[in-house]
């Protein structure tokens, strides 16, 4: 690693799937504000649904997710309950056309910690309050470790198409000190399960930096993970927070890879997977050439939101269960995180969400410049800024803000043209906060940018 990387390596930075970023949301938000912005919705508006389930078969030591393990099914099921009674309530509000939910999305937690009954129950009140679209992407997340030949043709029978497993990484050592067992073998017949009972795409996630891994153990599983060619691959830097995500702590902080470590992972498994025949996307997607992202990437129009590179458009983002954010014109909203505070809402007929933001006309400009960076490398700001009514009165600091990275060859500045090098596309986030407002630098507020 180059020595002149490692203090931007080092740096917390925000992941910008949102702008302003989740730590900017305004505690004791209204929910009825919440309210208000939903029932503002034009009648044509498309949408997105995302819904949270905060549940895990048993808990994997890297895991930063809103999840737990309930000590009984009878849990879940109550909390399905207040769901579907939160779906329909919002149904309610929304005066619209039906059939206009382009996205769904199951999250998690492990959704399929639910039962097959409960899963229809939620996706029908979804589609029965707001209409699913014809040819809508209906994805959500799993553990390859419970699915079976017949689960999977119950789960594309009731209309999934799209799925993704948290595989991490194969190395035996690795999954014994991540509390995450699962073969090679068993992933490779999750994944012809889903593709004989008619998935249209599989997603795979990896990780880089956790104990016992090395540069070679993770080119092995990117090079084992590519020959199942998944349609997609996210491969995200293992980020130790022990004093949020307390069950990290059965992770040993001394066996975990240095900065430099992480970082010739992090390359190494982009190298493999370039190398398979996968398209590098934005900060750390990875998708075959006919999958959707590769397509939306060449045109220049990918989009990023909470659930990451997108090619979602809707116009709303609707979330639904405990700690789901939601996004409307006007602003974001979060659901309350405690899920007896989330269901006492619900059971009041009130709206669960208690963080949010209003954002300004600003806000959506320096939005529009931070995605097209994270999507395409490169972002002229100064056309955007005028797009949005805007001057360069607000952009004078940027050339002195980005001259460190520059020095480093992370980025280039031409005019009002802003490119990061696309060999040193791991510091995308890095180059963004040159034009976050709110960005400021706080140990352990944000991820390291490797």
């Amino acid at each position: 690693m180059d020595k002149k990387l490692l203090p931007f390596a080092l740096q917390d930075v925000p992941r910008y799937t949102s702008y302003p970023t989740a730590v900017q949301f305004q505690p004791d938000f209204p929910g009825v504000t919440a309210d208000q912005w939903l029932t503002r919705l034009s009648p044509e508006a498309s949408l997105s649904v995302y819904v949270h389930i905060p549940f895990c078969r048993q808990l994997c030591w890297y895991c930063g997710c809103h999840t737990s393990v309930p000590n009984s099914y009878d849990r879940a099921a109550r909390y399905v309950e207040h769901l579907i009674r939160d779906i329909e309530r919002s149904a309610g509000l929304l005066n619209g056309r039906k059939g206009r939910v382009k996205h769904f999305h199951f999250g998690g937690g492990t959704p399929t910690y639910l039962d097959d009954m409960h899963i229809a129950e939620i996706l029908a009140a979804v589609d029965k309050g707001f209409g699913l679209a014809s040819g809508a992407e209906v994805a959500l997340e799993s553990d390859p470790r419970t699915l079976t030949r017949e689960r999977a043709r119950v789960l594309s029978g009731l209309g999934f198409n799209r799925i993704s497993f948290g595989v991490q990484d194969f190395a035996t050592p690795v999954q014994m000190k991540i509390n995450r067992l699962q073969t090679y073998g068993l992933v490779a017949s999750a994944t012809e399960f889903l593709r004989a009972a008619g998935f249209k795409a599989v997603n795979f996630d990896l990780m880089y930096g956790l104990p016992a891994q090395t540069v070679e153990s993770v080119a092995r599983t990117a090079r084992q993970a590519a020959e199942l060619q998944p349609d997609r691959i996210a491969v995200f830097g293992y980020a130790h927070v022990p004093w949020f995500k307390k069950h990290q702590k059965m992770i040993d902080e001394a066996e975990l890879p240095g900065v430099a470590e992480r970082y010739h992972q992090a390359v190494t498994i982009e190298e493999e997977l370039c190398g398979a025949g996968y398209a590098a996307i934005g900060l750390d997607h990875f998708a075959l050439p006919h999958d959707e992202l590769t397509i939306a990437a060449g045109n220049r129009a990918l989009r990023r939101n909470f659930q990451g590179y997108t090619t979602d458009v809707a116009d709303a983002l609707l979330s639904f269960g405990a700690s789901a954010i939601g996004e409307f014109p006007q602003g974001f909203v979060q659901s309350a995180r405690d899920t007896l505070q989330w269901s006492g809402a619900i059971a009041r007929g009130e709206s669960p969400v208690t963080r949010g933001l209003s954002i300004t006309e600003e806000d959506r400009m320096r939005a529009a410049i931070i995605e097209r960076l994270m999507c395409d490398l490169s972002v002229d700001y100064a056309k955007i800024a005028a797009r949005h009514g805007f001057g360069l009165e607000g952009f004078a600091d940027v050339p002195d803000k980005l001259l460190p990275a520059i020095g480093a060859g992370l980025a280039t500045l031409d005019g009002t043209r802003v490119a990061v090098v696309p060999r040193h596309r791991l510091f995308l986030r890095t180059v963004a906060t040159v034009f976050d407002t709110h960005f400021v630098s706080v140990p352990n507020r944000h991820a390291k940018a490797v």
